[in-house]
């Protein structure tokens, strides 16, 4: 078994050495979490040996679907079904057995018979099943509307009150039903917005994973438009493609694709919405990612002619641009997606937080706001808990009190 687990080791050190890793030590912790309970719990609690062994099952049947991950190929259905079936067998196993490990100071040095990390143990450990199995089946399809008033002193007084919404990361290639995405595109239209803004990652891969969705996204229409800007995942730099041409060319028919369906893409571009005699700009870049994502967002060239608009409004899919380059710009709202807050968050927990200084919600730096959007979609696996699909709705208000947003 170690052999065969350290062949497949040996198999993805190039192409997918991390998810190759993340199920091999997995299973070495699974196998260890399995003996230690099968030790001080399961023989104590029958002497049937039949029924002994049917303790290890789960375990065995994980590792022939390994055999079948690695081996006789898969498709992406089975590739997500099964990672979370590993995850959901593995997990709360594992944690369990590392937290009754803390009742052995008590059975050894206070001769105790109740163990009280036991009951921890069973709390934490069915706490982690039940969100791994909500999260599978209707987490990731919960769509939620968020409501925020963004303030700015800045903002002209005919724009106050103006609402946007705000949407990031379908990527529709990811999903095996129209129904939430139908669900999302009618709860956009009853919020009557002002404005629709679309911050990347459209796609997972390909264009013509619009197919099928094109007509349903067109229904989204606002009076001042809908703005849409491209995210990492729109660039398709994550599949194998026959030649650069293809790549552009998959990039170009993206790009019409939006076009087409009545979205103005501001690729490096801005607009401007007037009322009466006043204007605010809307400005937006391409990628502008920190390595190892693409970064081809010229914010120089956005801007370019936007000096005289009293209030900026920033469409840049990736959130550490905010602080890399835009806050050393006279923009005062930027709105992000990218992050997907890592499909799970408990309150202002998340995943993300390790890697992103700003993950999700809205956060101030002085008079200037970034919005940070946890997505529609979802990136490797169905699952979400916590950071549940979102729709944000924001207000603007102008403010005569400096900084006096809130995150």
């Amino acid at each position: 078994m170690v052999r065969f687990l350290f062949h497949v080791q040996s198999l993805f050190i190039f192409e997918n050495l991390m998810f190759a890793r993340f199920f091999i030590y997995i299973f070495f912790l699974l196998i260890a979490a399995d003996i230690y309970i099968y030790l001080f719990y399961i023989r104590k609690l029958t002497r049937s040996l039949f029924l002994r062994s049917i303790w290890f099952l789960p375990s065995v049947l994980l590792l022939g679907g390994l055999y079948f991950f690695f081996f006789r190929g898969f498709d992406e259905s089975f590739r997500n079904a099964f990672t979370m079936t590993y995850i959901a067998l593995s997990l709360p196993k594992i944690v369990f057995a590392l937290i009754v490990l803390l009742n052995i100071p008590f059975r050894i040095f206070f001769k105790w018979k109740i163990y009280p990390f036991t009951i921890v143990a069973l709390a934490l450990a069915a706490s982690i099943e039940f969100i791994i199995i909500y999260g599978c089946l209707a987490g990731y399809k919960r769509i939620t509307v968020k409501e925020v008033t963004f303030n700015s002193p800045n903002l002209p007084d005919v724009f106050d009150g103006f609402r946007i919404v705000h949407v990031s990361d379908f990527h529709l290639g990811q999903w095996n039903d129209t129904l939430p995405i139908s669900k999302t595109v009618n709860t956009i239209i009853n919020l009557h917005p002002d404005m629709i803004a679309i911050t990347g990652d459209l796609v997972h891969h390909t264009a013509n994973e619009l197919n099928g969705y094109e007509d349903m996204l067109a229904r989204l229409k606002a009076p001042s438009g809908v703005y849409s800007v491209l995210g990492n995942h729109d660039y398709a730099p994550y599949r194998e493609w026959r030649s650069k041409i293809a790549q552009s060319e998959n990039l170009l028919d993206l790009m019409k694709r939006q076009t087409d369906i009545g979205w103005t893409l501001l690729n490096n571009d801005h607009v401007f919405l007037e009322k009466e005699d006043d204007r605010i700009a809307i400005i937006g870049v391409e990628n502008n990612g920190e390595p190892p994502f693409t970064g081809t967002g010229n914010l120089p060239k956005a801007m370019r002619d936007t000096e005289d608009a009293k209030f900026k409004i920033l469409l840049s899919h990736n959130p550490t641009h905010w602080r890399r380059e835009v806050l050393d710009t006279d923009i005062d709202l930027t709105l992000s997606g990218h992050t997907h807050g890592s499909q799970f968050a408990l309150g202002r927990f998340s995943f993300s937080a390790l890697r992103y200084d700003e993950w999700g919600g809205l956060y101030t730096d002085g008079n200037q706001g970034l919005y940070v959007n946890v997505g529609i979609g979802m990136v490797g696996v169905p699952f979400r808990f916590g950071a549940f699909p979102e729709i944000t709705l924001i207000t603007l208000r102008k403010s005569t009190i400096e900084t006096d947003n809130f995150h």
